[in-house]
Parts: structure tokens; C-alpha cells; sequence
């Protein structure tokens, strides 16, 4: 493989703040200050203590909060499924959401922690839900980049899309084609960009109980990228039909030099667990 795991924890809390602590589905760190941030698909942010050496060394809960509308209101049920998470160039936290697709930048600290600041204004085909292949299959991926900002992904390819053709897009229209894994119904559950520029790809395949689950850690080589296709390399396949023991996994950042996390959301099942991954991506070219 092209990663070497580092470490792992299993997250087991029931509450933090009186949130319940469930159904995490992306995670980001800020190396400043040593905070790391969960995103729940409920619309919960939560934040850690973490600190990261050649193991997990410190992993303590600091606070929690309900998102809310720059109004502090409560988003309505089907606005609140928030999937993708990052921090940009400026620490600020951004994060996206499926149901109704949209970005928000929201407090990471003070007695707003969780209001939403404002919102980005999205490509014109990422705005209409109807462009989606569900309502429940759109901005699931969010990472940011230093020459080209705020990136995103759906779940699974528009409509209009060849169903084995991912597409990354950043904020100010561009985009970045790559080839989903071969494994039926392959879909993009986070993205991370990598120390060299390019980005590192978590896509997930989940067809039923009986079906094997796989899980897959890619690079797509967005850099200098002129073709139809960006090329890709696959750095670890784990399929749970193959003797891995791999779960949900939603969520990845970087944390240090070719060193990332990836956390898994355990679907508020009490036989699926929240688990968090230190890895080291090991080939760079």
C-alpha cells in the first residue's frame, strides 16, 4: 500500500456539552492552535484537543454546538446535513451541506461557536437540487487549496454526468475530472489536498450487508491537469470481504507533513463505532 497507519482511537462519548456525539461525517484540523474539528451529519460541531507525533497523542472534547443560521436560528431538518468540512488559508471554517447544496463560513470559537457567518455563493450547476442524482447525494466533500481556494464534490456525479466521471469544482468555476473505482456505486465521501498541490480522494462502496464494503484512498493528480481525466493512483484498497475490518469512513484531513486522519461515521448504530485513523502517505510522486 502507499500509506503505513500510524494509529487509531475509537471516539466513545455519549455526550459532549449535552450534544449527542454521533454520525460524524467529516473532520478538520487546525495545526495553530492544535484543535480538531468534527462535523456531524445532524448539524453538530464539536471540537477537540489534538495533538499528533508518530502516534495520537492527545484527543480530549472541548465543546459542542447546534449549527445555526446567521439569524441563530435552527436550519430546518432537510438543510441541516452538513457532510464536508475544511478550514481555508485564513483559519476560517467552512463547511457544506446536502439536502438544500450550499457552503457556509461559521464562529469556530466565542459564544457564536456554530453560527454561520455568511454563505458562498456556489457554480450555477451546483445550485439546483434537481441537478443531483438525489437531494441526499450533493456536497459531500469540501477541502481548501492554496492556489485555487475552496474545492467541492458530490457524492455521486450530476445527473447530466457519466456515472464513472467525478468531478471536483472550485468555487470560482473550475473543475477537475478523475474516474470513480470500479466497485458498483464508488462515491466520493472526502477530499484533502495533499503537500504537493494534488488531492487525496476517499471514496467508499456500500451495496448491502451481503456485499462487501469497500473503502479507497486515492490521489488524482490535479496539478498541471490539461486532459479530460486526470490521472490517478490508488494508495490503499480495504475491502471488508479481504480480512479488513473497515467501516463507514466520511472524513479526512491533513494533520502534518504526508500525515492525515480519516474518521468514520458510526450511523447512531450501536454496532458501528466512530473511529479515527493516523496514516502516512508514504508515495509522493
Amino acid at each position: 500500500m502507499g500509506i503505513i497507519i500510524l494509529d487509531q482511537k475509537q471516539l466513545s462519548f455519549t455526550h459532549i456539552d449535552g450534544i449527542k456525539f454521533s454520525e460524524i461525517s467529516d473532520v478538520a484540523y487546525y495545526q495553530k492552535v492544535k484543535k480538531l474539528f468534527l462535523v456531524s451529519d445532524e448539524g453538530k460541531l464539536f471540537t477537540f484537543n489534538a495533538r499528533f507525533t508518530e502516534k495520537i497523542e492527545d484527543l480530549q472534547p472541548l465543546a459542542a454546538a447546534k449549527l445555526t443560521k446567521k439569524s441563530a436560528k435552527k436550519f430546518k431538518k432537510w438543510r441541516r446535513d452538513s457532510e464536508g468540512m475544511t478550514l481555508d488559508g485564513k483559519g476560517r471554517l467552512l463547511i457544506s451541506f446536502e439536502g438544500k447544496a450550499k457552503i457556509g463560513y461559521f464562529h469556530k470559537n466565542s459564544n457564536q461557536y456554530g453560527h454561520m457567518i455568511r454563505q458562498y455563493k456556489l457554480p450555477k450547476k451546483l445550485r439546483a437540487s434537481k441537478n443531483y442524482r438525489s437531494r441526499n447525494k450533493s456536497l459531500e466533500a469540501l477541502a481548501w487549496h492554496p492556489k485555487y481556494g475552496t474545492l467541492t464534490a458530490a457524492e455521486w456525479p450530476l445527473k447530466k454526468d457519466d456515472k464513472k466521471r467525478q468531478t471536483i469544482y472550485a468555487l470560482n468555476g473550475k473543475e477537475w475530472h478523475f474516474k470513480a473505482e470500479a466497485e458498483e456505486k464508488s462515491a466520493i465521501s472526502a477530499i484533502e489536498v495533499m503537500d504537493d498541490g494534488n488531492l487525496l480522494v476517499l471514496e467508499r462502496s456500500f451495496t448491502g450487508l451481503m456485499n462487501p464494503f469497500v473503502v479507497t484512498l486515492k490521489k488524482v493528480y490535479i496539478r498541471n491537469c490539461k486532459k479530460k481525466m486526470c490521472k490517478t493512483k490508488v494508495l490503499a484498497k480495504m475491502n471488508s470481504h479481504k480480512g479488513w475490518d473497515v467501516d463507514n469512513f466520511e472524513g479526512l484531513a491533513k494533520v502534518g507533513k504526508h500525515r492525515y486522519v480519516m474518521i468514520s461515521d458510526d450511523n447512531d448504530n450501536f454496532f458501528q463505532k466512530t473511529l479515527l485513523i493516523y496514516f502516512e502517505v508514504l508515495d509522493q510522486f
